[in-house]
């Protein structure tokens, strides 16, 4: 703990009294080689109390303190603790910092494609390794006594969020719960659910940073403070960086504009503004001692071309024996991959890169390169790492500074704005805890970013975590083979997310207390029988309601009679024009007959105008009162021909016809005619305060149905989460995964049993296809491609066609996706959301791989296919593909046909660079 020289007596004493009350934790602040902060030891004393805790602190602040402090209770005590991550690589990377302090046999890894050691006391594995064990009843669960959920606002990511809520769910009640989450500003909203289903929970939330954070905005060759003050951290923005940003882009001109004067001869604005480039960048950095640093660019090509363009530049940030230091570290990583895909990976460029101190972090990246990169810029031996956002997910990589080039980025859709949250997220990761006094962070200026808004995105704390759970088909079988339907439906209603959306309606039922408080004080106000005048309200709603009827009936038989009269005339037809400005006798020279349209007749009035008329000009059908003889060819552009035409017109003496009121259908119609009556004779009708009486039942009225509204509002929120989970069991009851052929639909079915160990995002889809036979006869090659489908989805929307190799995987390919569009169907009817639709993109080079192809040959055909896959891709989705097999191989067996295409399948994909790195 503090040092007992930098203490006063008081404090000397209660840091005495904490020792005594929490002797673990001052053992274990003992071994530690820096002072807790106060949230750490808050966190740890709850812990050491007995109680779970959630702990949100920013990026950098040192939460992992007290997940580290729940593994050494457990080994105090001679439990167990499962200490758990979302990513393989922050996995392998807290694997790796257990082991170094407590030793290999006491310490275990599980990562699904990785296990070590795993009925070790402390076991790291990825959340998903931790909720299947759940699922199966595994014994590895005896005996344990704490478990981390490291990076729990991961709960809100959209395609696997649910892991966590159904971890936190499934996990026994004894068991102590230490969730590690980033800065949120709903906490206490999530510590309170967590206190709901786990029973005691404390909640420590902390934010500040450890280390201070400097927002700066780099304009031109120049590096400006964001915020005025003498800490940099107050709200106004300097003075000086809107002067500079003024100034740069006065005597700049926009991106758009081009030529000497740039658009509609505007004097021009000098020449087109250019940010500094990458290599600028960081010889500014270096001059200012701001390396190292990580440079956000939203874009993996990007990424590439800056590591290019800093290398060719001649730019070197290490000395000679850093750069021996990086080869040896270098080896060390890479020594399994094949010598021969060395060229094909870009070994020797990437290598040129790292000796030079500048590297990529990018999800394409080969996984032994991504690791080395990240071992190596936590050593300091790379000064500079060009990132995508995904490194602010991931492993643990500080930096001195970090440098945002845009802030807008690909979402895989369109081109977004950065949040505040995803603003924070990036530049978190400057200011190295114990290293560096300050991090900063840079915003590069580009025309059009306005330092108001980087100071919003900057100043900015309103960062909520929402629950993205919802139930799947894996899940619900699983929870029903475990609880049931009934039990099953309740432990729904208990996640995070029903809570929230609960929550959600707090204010809406508050609302209606309050309406239907003010219902009954509308009642109360009218004088006499409610419920008569309530009667005499809706007849005359009947009345309104019958009179806009018959008005519209009336309306659509005129215009019909009309445009049928309008059918009928001829060339020559003099007709009277009844309203408007062309009001007055006319003749069509043109019927304007059109087979799909109303007629539009062109006729000359008497004076002489000359257009074309429509229904609209008439109130009535249209009678045709006399005849004018008229030229074979009238040329109605010519004011001679119009002005003969209207004097003939004229001169026929023809008169035009009195206005007739046409009647009504409403008189004639005998329902609108019993309403009047009943109203007539109602007991309210009569009444001397009628009127005002009526005014407070009308009021009742809009208020009642805006509360029906909000109650409709209420029951689809509230227990929407059981809901979707009954529409699920019914689906898979109609399919037959469960009931197996009786209403018991807490049953489940052989066919069940296999859906319930397929974990992916296409479970049931896969289980179709095991079911059905669809992939029976497939070699290992042929399975591999087939079932790559299910696990592959392309970056973006490619014009490339995927190729499917030959024999049996055109026929199985096929089979599949109609599989998919019959689950998809009836999906739609059970009001599920949709499968993901099969994709062959992957197909052929995973086919290739399995058939003993080589890493060049798979990807240079790929390239040539015009298919954007790099050898990091190429691992990645082969791992995916080789963990779908492992499951099918599981739930069928070996001896089963496609199980055991499934096991060779494996043999044949987990090698080379795939292989590389796995245990």
């Amino acid at each position: 703990m503090a040092s007992s020289l930098s203490r006063s007596p008081a404090e000397a004493y209660a840091a005495a009294q904490r020792r005594g009350r929490y002797p673990q934790l001052a053992r274990f602040a003992g071994e530690a080689s820096f002072e807790f902060d106060d949230f750490q030891l808050r966190g740890c004393e709850a812990l050491e109390d007995g109680h779970g805790v959630l702990v949100c602190a920013p990026t950098g602040a040192g939460k992992t303190v007290v997940g580290e402090f729940a593994v050494h209770l457990a080994l105090a005590e001679g439990r167990k603790c499962f200490y758990t991550t979302p990513i393989k690589a922050l996995s392998n990377q807290k694997y790796h910092d257990l082991v170094e302090r407590y030793g290999d046999d006491a310490v275990g890894l599980l990562t699904g494609d990785t296990a070590i050691n795993g009925n070790a006391q402390v076991v790291v594995m990825t959340t998903e390794v931790l909720r299947n064990m759940l699922y199966a009843g595994s014994s590895t669960i005896n005996d344990l006594g704490y478990v981390v959920l490291d990076e729990i606002h991961y709960l809100a990511d959209r395609f696997r969020g649910a892991v966590w809520e159904e971890v936190i769910l499934h996990l026994p009640e004894h068991i102590r719960v230490v969730g590690l989450s980033a800065t949120v500003s709903n906490a206490e909203e999530f510590g309170e659910w967590l206190v709901a289903v786990r029973g005691d929970t404390a909640v420590v939330v902390d934010e500040h940073r450890p280390v201070p954070l400097w927002q700066h905005m780099l304009v031109g060759n120049r590096m400006l403070d964001l915020f005025a003050g003498e800490h940099g951290n107050e709200a106004k923005i300097n003075p000086s960086l809107l002067r500079r940003v003024e100034d740069t882009a006065r005597m700049h001109a926009p991106a758009g504009l081009r030529g000497p004067r740039g658009r509609r001869g505007q004097p021009p604005r000098g020449p087109r503004f250019r940010p500094p480039s990458r290599v600028d960048v960081v010889e500014r950095l270096d001059r200012a001692g701001l390396l190292p640093a990580i440079v956000f660019i939203f874009s993996r090509a990007g990424c590439d071309a800056a590591v290019g363009q800093c290398v060719r530049s001649g730019l070197r940030l290490n000395t000679p024996e850093e750069i021996a230091e990086i080869r040896r570290i270098i080896h060390e990583h890479t020594a399994d991959l094949p010598e021969g895909d060395l060229g094909v990976l870009g070994y020797w460029e990437w290598r040129e890169g790292l000796e030079q101190g500048i590297a990529a972090h990018h999800a394409g990246l080969l996984p032994a390169f991504k690791e080395t990169v990240e071992e190596l810029f936590v050593r300091g031996l790379v000064k500079v790492v060009f990132a995508t956002e995904t490194l602010a997910l991931g492993i643990n990589m500080p930096a001195r500074t970090v440098v945002l080039e845009r802030l807008v980025k690909y979402n895989g859709e369109a081109h977004v704005d950065l949040t505040p949250g995803e603003y924070t997220q990036l530049t978190g990761r400057a200011g190295r805890r114990g290293i560096d006094v300050e991090g900063h962070a840079v915003v590069v200026w580009q025309p059009g970013v306005d330092p108001k808004q980087v100071a919003g995105l900057a100043s900015t704390r309103t960062y909520p975590l929402r629950s993205s759970f919802r139930p799947g088909y894996n899940m619900a079988i699983n929870l029903v083979s475990q609880f049931g339907a009934e039990e099953a439906r309740e432990l729904l209603e208990q996640s995070f997310a029903q809570f929230q959306a609960d929550r959600s309606v707090v204010g809406v039922a508050r609302r209606i207390e309050r309406n239907k408080e003010a219902l009954r004080g509308y009642a109360e106000a009218v004088t006499g029988d409610f419920d008569e005048m309530l009667e005499y309200v809706e007849l005359r709603k009947k009345i309104s309601e019958r009179e806009k009827v018959l008005a519209r009936q009336n309306s659509a038989a005129r215009r019909a009679e009309t445009a049928e009269s309008l059918e009928r005339l001829r060339k020559g037809d003099v007709i009277s024009v009844p309203q408007g400005r062309r009001a007055g006798l006319a003749v069509v020279v043109d019927p304007g007959l059109d087979p799909v349209r109303e007629p539009r007749p062109v006729v000359v009035t008497e004076d002489r105008w000359s257009g074309p008329l429509s229904v609209a000009d008439f109130s009535s059908p249209v009678e045709r009162l006399g005849r004018l003889r008229l030229p074979k060819h009238v040329e109605l552009r010519s004011p001679k021909t119009r002005r003969d035409i209207a004097s003939s017109l004229r001169e026929t003496g023809i008169s035009r016809p009195k206005r007739e009121r046409r009647r009504s259908g409403a008189n004639e119609d005998g329902e609108l005619a019993a309403l009047r009556r009943a109203l007539r004779q109602h007991p309210a009708h009569g009444l001397a305060e009628r009127e005002a009486n009526l005014r407070w039942v009308e009021r009742y009225q809009r208020l009642a149905a805006e509360t029906a509204q909000l109650e409709r509002k209420v029951a689809a929120t509230t227990h929407s989460l059981a809901r979707a989970f009954d529409r699920i069991r019914a689906l898979l009851a109609e399919r037959g995964y469960l009931g197996d052929g009786t209403d018991d639909t807490d049953r489940i079915t052989e066919h069940g049993r296999w859906l319930a160990r397929l974990y992916s995002e296409s479970d049931l889809l896969a289980a179709e296809c095991l079911r059905h036979d669809v992939w029976t006869g497939l070699t290992p090659p042929e399975l591999a491609a087939v079932v790559s489908t299910l696990v592959y989805e392309a970056r973006r929307d490619s014009a490339a066609e995927p190729r499917l190799p030959s024999g049996g995987v055109p026929e199985a390919w096929q089979e599949t996706v109609r599989l998919w569009t019959d689950l998809a169907d009836d999906e739609r009817r059970h009001r599920l959301d949709r499968t993901r639709e099969p994709d062959a993109g992957f197909a052929w080079p995973v086919y290739r791989w399995a058939r003993g192809e080589s890493l060049e040959k798979v990807l240079t055909t790929a390239e040539a296919n015009g298919q954007e896959l790099s050898a990091g891709d190429f691992v990645r989705w082969s791992r995916q593909v080789i963990d779908l097999l492992d499951q099918i191989r599981d739930v069928l067996g070996k001896d089963h046909p496609v199980g055991g295409a499934a096991a060779k399948a494996v043999r044949a994909l987990r090698r080379g660079v795939v292989a590389a790195g796995e245990t």
